[in-house]
């Protein structure tokens, strides 16, 4: 069984620096997965970490954890898809071959993973930033 934490970040949102972030838990072992995006949601963010996390699960059940209502809501087809749609479509390919328990849990409640991947996710739209802000300075002239 794969147990998956996921969670997005938006520094400025909308069209700010953006962030994600998976813990995978395997066979007790742990595996972070993280990465962002220059400009995004963060809606788009929180689908995204499910999305990566259900590619890199190696087992058919799955049980993902998200404070992300919006996303549970919509992947277990309680809530109609509205937006997002091309991420909606990279989901329906990733959980395909997968059967799988979303259970939501609160945001900033002190849940272990679900700290971490927040944290993960917004250093890596922290990063994005400071990446942004060095490179409006690159070509000044003094």
């Amino acid at each position: 069984m794969s147990v998956i934490y996921t969670d997005g970040s938006c520094l400025s949102n909308p069209d700010g620096p953006s962030g994600w972030a998976v813990v995978l838990i395997e066979n007790n072992q742990e595996y972070i997965f993280c990465d962002g995006i220059e400009s995004s949601t963060n809606n788009r963010m929180e689908l995204t970490a499910v999305i990566e996390g259900l590619k890199h699960a190696s087992y058919r059940n799955c049980t993902v954890y998200s404070d992300s209502q919006l996303t549970i809501n919509c992947a277990t087809n309680v809530w109609r898809r509205r937006a997002n749609l091309d991420l909606w479509n990279e989901y329906d390919t990733a959980s395909k071959d997968k059967d799988i328990k979303f259970i939501w849990v609160k945001a900033h409640a002190g849940d272990k993973y679900n700290e971490m991947v927040d944290k993960y996710a917004k250093l890596e739209a922290k990063k994005l930033k400071e990446k942004k802000n060095i490179n409006k300075y690159k070509n000044v002239t003094l």
